[in-house]
């Protein structure tokens, strides 16, 4: 991913409300399902992990992106933005310089 892809998953990321939240039970098989289900359905999804989680937002959203076959876009905080290309005939979201 280019940084000219990133920024642009970034502005729309910017809008966006998070779809997901993690807490104090960290990533279970049913979060990482969770993602996995959001990441087919919207490509570009942001998750939020709650204060009582005492896990690394930035750990969490490596090994998130590594069990989704996705690309971590940024972490601010405990605000996660994600990014999955969708199939070619779901694709939503169009990289510029793709």
């Amino acid at each position: 991913m280019t940084t000219k892809q990133r920024a642009y998953l970034k502005s729309l990321a910017m809008t966006m409300t998070p779809i997901l939240q993690l807490g104090k039970g960290g990533l279970t098989p049913q979060n990482t399902a969770a993602v996995e289900e959001a990441l087919a359905a919207r490509e570009l999804i942001k998750i939020s992990v709650l204060q009582n989680c005492m896990e690394d937002p930035k750990e969490m959203a490596q090994i998130l992106s590594e069990r989704t076959h996705s690309q971590v876009v940024q972490v601010i905080g405990k605000k996660i933005v994600l990014y999955r290309e969708g199939k070619d005939d779901k694709k939503k979201i169009v990289l510029p310089g793709k």
